[in-house]
């Protein structure tokens, strides 16, 4: 799926230094930190991330090549947010800009995704008759299942964040009330 990290080689030939040629399977370290870690590619956002954003640049494509051309500026614009979202994942960003909030954003995004993909796919379907306007709702479909398992997801780690933050002003709230009634029996 991604190539393998390539480990260096121990004991470089001294003959190719001098020569002046670099090893066939060295990589620039410059371009390598502009890619996301494996480990982030490999997880359940990742690959929901580079499925949202596959989907979203195949629908573009069947737009452009349909008669449906006036559909394409959303999943253009789908496909440019998912690739957003995927490299301020894998590198991070949400937390070195603690101002935003992330999940909320992801959410959003990923419910617009899915209403607008459902909306416009169900309108190529069953509007226009070539073959590429077809396959651009085929595709959308899947986007739209895709941005639709994502929000589910993303609505599910918030709930639970939310009911963790609800617990915790609970149990301190109990136990600011057993004192009060406490110091009041004596």
């Amino acid at each position: 799926m991604w190539p393998p990290d390539q480990e260096p080689d121990p004991d470089p030939d001294p003959a190719s230094a001098r020569a002046g040629r670099s090893q066939p399977g060295a990589a620039m370290p410059g371009l390598r930190a502009l890619l996301p870690a494996r480990a982030f590619l490999c997880s359940l956002k990742g690959r929901l991330l580079l499925a949202e954003s596959g989907l979203s640049f195949i629908t573009f494509v069947c737009y452009v090549a349909s008669s449906a051309s006036a559909f394409l500026a959303a999943p253009l614009l789908e496909f440019l947010l998912a690739l957003y979202f995927l490299f301020a994942d894998a590198m991070q960003l949400n937390d070195k800009w603690q101002g935003l909030c992330w999940p909320m954003m992801d959410f959003l995004r990923c419910v617009t995704a899915a209403l607008i993909y459902f909306a416009i796919s169900i309108t190529a379907v069953a509007k226009y008759s070539d073959g590429a306007s077809k396959a651009a709702g085929v595709f959308g479909f899947f986007a739209t299942i895709v941005f639709a398992i994502d929000f589910y997801l993303i609505f599910n780690d918030v709930a639970k964040f939310l009911k963790q933050g609800d617990s915790a002003e609970e149990n301190t709230a109990d136990k600011a009330e057993e004192e009060n009634s406490d110091s009041d029996s004596d």
